[in-house]
């Protein structure tokens, strides 16, 4: 397990003005704001102003964001083409609108997909006037160029993600391991899962021969009994094929997500 720390994540912090907002309020001056700016986004890969081949990707996980919106405030109508986009909801409720029609709210353990394809146009804000959104934006390179554009999206209970991994995505039928069966399908040969572990308790995770896996940890933490390394809340890790953890969760318990997929030689960050 390689640790990339909180630390190494670019955070940006862009003026309202780029995704149609309104100005920030006043220091102080909005309940319900835990940030001053709008949006305060950790990017685990290089993306938007932080451009660097040093850490480009890993494997086919093209991009992992790490937003959290402030209250009223979101991302106006914009584009995208030729990847699947997954979009997993730490707290609060996101709002999606799109070209195709689909407009929802989700909450809190729901993950949405978009498979962009030949195009797509769509939104995504914080319509609660009170409360901050978090969730987690995960780019996937497809496996191929040109795809229909298509939407869907799946809700968990506490209880699925409690104490044991949730699997929340995988590749449509025929396009890798496990094909056809988890509740978002896209595609690619990869796959994510979730778990949100009681303090204490300890969870395995296998990457077998031919797989290897990105770990984060989205709230709380979590120790690798085998090699002793710690994640807390925003750490992430890089995992190669043949690993076995054994994650223990912290005092205040620790809320994974991993991102498995084949094994590509030669990825992950060269600016540790």
């Amino acid at each position: 397990m390689r640790k990339i720390p909180n630390s190494k994540l670019f955070v940006s912090e862009p003026p309202p003005q780029w995704f149609g907002n309104e100005s920030n309020p006043p220091k102080g001056s909005a309940p319900g704001w835990t940030n001053e700016n709008w949006l305060k986004s950790r990017f685990h890969f290089s993306f938007a102003e932080y451009n660097t081949h040093k850490n480009a990707d890993y494997g086919v996980l093209r991009v992992m964001n790490d937003d959290l919106v402030q209250p009223g405030r979101g991302f106006g109508t914009h584009g995208h083409a030729n990847m699947e986009i997954v979009t997993y909801i730490v707290e609060g409720s996101l709002t999606h609108k799109d070209s195709m029609g689909t407009s929802e709210s989700l909450g809190r353990g729901s993950i949405q997909f978009m498979t962009a394809g030949t195009g797509v146009r769509h939104s995504e804000h914080n319509l609660d006037k009170s409360n901050p959104l978090r969730f987690i934006q995960m780019w996937i390179t497809p496996n191929a160029g040109g795809l229909a554009p298509n939407y869907g999206s799946h809700e968990t209970s506490p209880d699925e993600r409690k104490n044991g991994w949730c699997r929340l995505v995988g590749p449509v039928p025929g396009a890798g391991a496990n094909a056809g069966t988890a509740p978002v399908q896209i595609n690619q040969d990869a796959g994510i899962s979730v778990a949100e572990i009681d303090a204490g308790r300890t969870l395995p995770l296998s990457v077998p021969a031919g797989r290897q896996a990105y770990l984060l940890c989205v709230e709380g933490s979590a120790t690798d009994g085998a090699g002793g390394e710690s994640l807390e809340r925003h750490d992430a890790a890089e995992i190669k094929a043949g690993t076995e953890l054994s994650l223990t969760a912290g005092s205040e318990g620790a809320h994974l997500l991993v991102v498995e997929m084949a094994e590509r030689a030669g990825s992950g960050r060269k600016d540790l």
